[in-house]
């Protein structure tokens, strides 16, 4: 079992439209959208949902009116201003901290947990595929990042498929963290801009810390030749290799436009060609099977 996980420094670098590419390419495979915050791949790949779960995530405070003394202690404890005058939990502001649970003297404070979102599991046209909804303003995205991946190994196994295509989240944060553990292979996708140059290196040494071996795909860089030369320089003397320079092509917007991937889309046949040695060149470069390594993750 193996999991290739395409992630990008910033959004809109073009990483779901090259995921849901390489998902029309794959044979075999488990597709995952980890990008919970902003999930966005089922608009590609238009997956027909068969499981649906809710998430549960972290816990918020509700204040029992019949135990409160109305002492206002809460009020001042709770840093993230959450708690009003009229003592109310105002949800979209509690962080879930639980110091005026633990401190309320009346113990008048309850913390339920909540209903953060859902996740599925769906089958699309190239195969099954495993995501997520997360609710507005909700918190724990890598923990349900955490959840998907564990899903879609899980139904990998159960369907005999051997590979994971992941879609990440962009940046540097607790969901890339989430996301890319535990991986076979990272796919970093950047644009030549210095502000692009200065994302693939947070990225990289990410990647790096967690000793995920990574490949690089400079997306629209002919807009900056000159940038695009500079980028692959940088990701070579960091042992990473450049796998890929796809140029600036309408084509994948026209595609995205109809809510295909470039591959249901009629002509560009010079881009799918690039594609699909792309692609070839990703699965060369995928270590051996690190199967152990990622249910070890898990458990």
């Amino acid at each position: 079992m193996r999991e290739i996980v395409i992630i990008s420094g910033k959004g809109g670098t073009g990483k779901t439209t090259l995921t849901a590419a390489f998902c029309a390419l794959a044979e075999g495979a488990v597709f995952c959208d980890a990008d919970v915050d902003a999930a966005d791949l089922h608009l590609l790949l238009q997956p027909q949902v068969r499981q649906r779960e809710d998430f549960i995530g972290g816990a918020k405070a509700e204040i029992d009116r019949d135990r409160c003394t109305e002492c206002g202690l809460c009020r001042d404890l709770c840093r993230f201003e959450a708690i009003g005058t009229e003592l109310v939990v105002d949800a979209l502001f509690c962080e879930g901290c639980g110091v005026c649970v633990d401190l309320c003297p009346e113990k008048a404070i309850d913390f339920p947990l909540q209903r953060c979102g859902e996740w599925y599991v769906s089958d699309t046209r190239f195969g099954p595929m495993v995501h997520a909804h997360l609710g507005i303003a909700e918190e724990n995205s890598g923990k349900l990042v955490h959840l998907v991946r564990k899903e879609a190994m899980r139904l990998a196994e159960q369907e005999n498929k051997h590979l994971i295509i992941t879609d990440g989240p962009p940046g540097i944060g607790c969901p890339v963290i989430a996301a890319i553990g535990g991986a076979t292979l990272v796919l970093a996708v950047v644009e030549p801009t210095l502000s692009g140059q200065h994302d693939m290196e947070r990225v990289l040494d990410l990647a790096a810390h967690f000793k995920v071996p990574a490949r690089l795909i400079i997306n629209k860089y002919d807009l900056n030749s000159r940038m695009a030369d500079t980028i692959a320089q940088t990701a070579a003397e960091r042992g990473v290799a450049c796998v890929g320079r796809i140029p600036f092509d309408r084509d994948f917007t026209l595609a995205m436009v109809q809510g295909q991937t470039l591959f249901d889309y009629p002509g560009a046949e010079n881009r799918k060609k690039e594609l699909r040695r792309i692609w070839a060149d990703v699965l060369a470069a995928l270590p051996e099977d690190k199967q152990r390594l990622t249910l070890n993750m898990y458990h």
